[in-house]
């Protein structure tokens, strides 16, 4: 039996990160998953979708390149060729990852792990079976999408994310299952490409989880493009026929049937915590995730758990800085937790969404007098320039002490600038700071100063 100090059940964002930073601590560690190295972020999520999405983007700009003073010829789409290079950007930083693996010499095991004591796993691969012992293990098996009874995947006509992200042509007509970041950026890519989308969201807005003033942006910028949005709606399950999908929905007590070529589903996803021995060791769980305490321990001290396993948010970024947490805490090190109420999310359609903190209804909800300072980019010198003004940035302030609470960016880049919000928020930055703070000329960052200046009262450009 092969004997570490560390061992990490899964490869992704979170998996390779604590088994490097076990590694950089004097480990001897292993990192066992039964796919490439990557996870779903790799190799299924963020990065392949994001080369699929400046794909879109680029072809959005051939389209409207007039607008610029440039005449473009007839166009021609190689889909294939598209699709073939976002799969391989995943591929190279696939086997950066397995170099990653072997230049901090981590041991690299393919398999599928199960646990057989509270220290010991058991890794099948095909016939091939072997034990490994360690001291410290952390759980990083992510998670998969989630499905409903009578919307079950095919993988043909009711398909996931992975399936949407390879199809060989785009369908005439896609119905998409939900409004979140995963459904908003397909509906956003394969819109561009001429597919005639319809989005259905059983909530009363798009990104439910956002502030309502950048879901009301998005929506907009969404129906002038032609995509057809169903708020309210319930699905109540999804006919997979030869040839085209229907898929049931209601509204307000009444029936509408949807057809299309394919059905996305959308809808979140849960953790991957069957087939492991958990229930076995007494592992705790909760709805598809497992517990943990702030270090990311479960309730058996030696094990941990990070990523979408452990449930929301189900971020990389996330999952990644759990990973930190957790083998720094394992080695008795002074381990920091993850601040919760500073962690961006990110959708990248167009117009971009980047957020952090406090909505302006929760900040308001939880107690606070707030000030609200907003600035639109349709006001913004550097966004008229590029040519692309919708969209603001919104920030939310505790009145009393000028705390910044939350942060939401609707527009051109907005993915990019919100880092600048997380690292005001987690200095805890005041807006007089931000307002202050002199940004370059001419900068879409601008707007965030302009937006803190507007939450005095002080707007210049506004």
């Amino acid at each position: 039996m092969a004997k570490f100090k560390l061992a990490v059940l899964g490869g992704g964002p979170g998996g390779y990160v604590a088994a490097i930073r076990g590694a950089q601590l004097g480990l001897k560690t292993v990192i066992i998953d039964k796919d490439k190295l990557g996870g779903i972020c790799l190799n299924w999520g963020c990065i392949p979708t994001k080369a699929l999405l400046k794909n879109a983007e680029v072809y959005h700009t051939i389209k409207t390149a007039d607008t610029y003073g440039i005449t473009v010829g007839k166009v021609s789409i190689d889909f294939k060729k598209n699709i073939k290079r976002s799969r391989d950007v995943s591929n190279r930083l696939s086997k950066g990852i397995e170099f990653l693996m072997k230049k901090n010499k981590i041991t690299h095991i393919e398999g599928t792990g199960r646990f057989i004591s509270k220290t010991t796993l058991e890794v099948k691969n095909g016939k091939k079976t072997e034990k490994v012992e360690a001291e410290k293990i952390i759980i990083a098996t992510g998670a998969r999408p989630r499905t409903f009874p009578g919307m079950e995947l095919d993988g043909k006509r009711v398909i996931s994310y992975k399936e949407a992200m390879i199809l060989e042509a785009p369908p005439k007509k896609m119905i998409i299952i939900g409004s979140g970041a995963i459904g908003c950026e397909f509906a956003y890519y394969y819109n561009e490409f001429g597919t005639e989308i319809h989005m259905v969201e059983m909530l009363d807005r798009l990104l439910p989880i956002e502030d309502a003033d950048v879901s009301k942006e998005v929506e907009k910028s969404f129906k002038k493009s032609g995509i057809k949005v169903y708020k309210g709606t319930k699905v109540s399950r999804i006919n997979s026929l030869k040839k085209k999908v229907k898929v049931y929905t209601e509204r307000n007590g009444k029936e509408e049937i949807l057809e299309g070529d394919v059905a996305l589903l959308a809808v979140g996803v849960t953790g991957n915590i069957e087939n492991m021995g958990l229930e076995e060791l007494g592992i705790e769980t909760d709805r598809g995730a497992i517990t943990i305490n702030k270090f990311n321990q479960t309730n058996l001290p030696n094990i941990y758990a990070i990523g979408d396993v452990s449930g929301p948010p189900w971020l990389a970024h996330v999952a990644s800085a759990q990973g930190h947490v957790a083998v720094d805490h394992a080695v008795g090190h002074s381990a920091t937790p993850v601040d919760y109420s500073n962690i961006p999310g990110c959708t990248y359609c167009q117009p971009q969404v980047g957020s952090l903190g406090m909505t302006e209804v929760q900040a308001k909800e939880a107690g606070h007098d707030v000030k609200v300072g907003k600035f639109l980019f349709q006001a913004s010198g550097k966004a008229m320039a590029v040519g692309d003004t919708s969209g603001f940035v919104k920030l939310i302030f505790d009145a009393k002490y000028g705390e910044l609470l939350g942060a939401h960016i609707v527009g051109s880049e907005a993915t990019e600038l919100i880092a600048e919000l997380g690292v005001a928020k987690a200095l805890e930055t005041t807006w007089e700071d931000i307002a202050m703070t002199v940004h370059a000329h001419p900068t879409l960052s601008e707007a965030i100063m302009e937006a803190a200046l507007d939450a005095i009262g002080s707007a210049i450009h506004q």
